[in-house]
């Protein structure tokens, strides 16, 4: 029996979560600071769950090519991820509406959630243990 690839595993293990975090992140943003500050928090949490799925889908990939190219959009992934959290702050907060304080009280955590959950869900299993090759031998 063949286990899924570990990234198409996480999508479907946290994908779940993704809904009722905005939800949670508009209520205590509308709460707070009222519904424009909500709003941006659930724009940080799409935007912490949109990453999320280009970076797994992307290493899903990369694993079906070599490994190297797993370290590569890995560390690629990483800084990609900070650009883009990076230019979304700036340039959202271009906008009247925009609450820059409640889009990084959302986000921080989100991240740091995200980490846990995708750690936690990994843990005990082996770098190797997680992709296999097309013509690698098996141990």
């Amino acid at each position: 029996m063949t286990r899924p690839e570990p990234e198409r595993e996480l999508i479907r293990r946290v994908s779940p979560f993704a809904l009722p975090a905005a939800v949670l992140a508009f209520a205590i943003g509308a709460l707070f600071s009222g519904a424009d500050a909500g709003w941006s928090a659930v724009i940080a949490i799409a935007l912490v769950y949109l990453n999320f799925l280009a970076n797994a889908y992307s290493l899903a990939w990369a694993a079906s090519v070599s490994p190297t190219m797993v370290s590569i959009v890995a560390l690629g992934g990483y800084a990609a991820r900070l650009i883009i959290y990076t230019l979304a702050l700036v340039g959202l907060n271009q906008l009247a509406w925009f609450s820059p304080i409640a889009f990084v009280l959302a986000l921080i955590p989100a991240v740091i959630a995200l980490l846990v959950f995708e750690t936690k869900a990994l843990s005990g299993r082996m770098q190797a243990d997680l992709w296999t090759f097309e013509g690698a031998p098996r141990s």
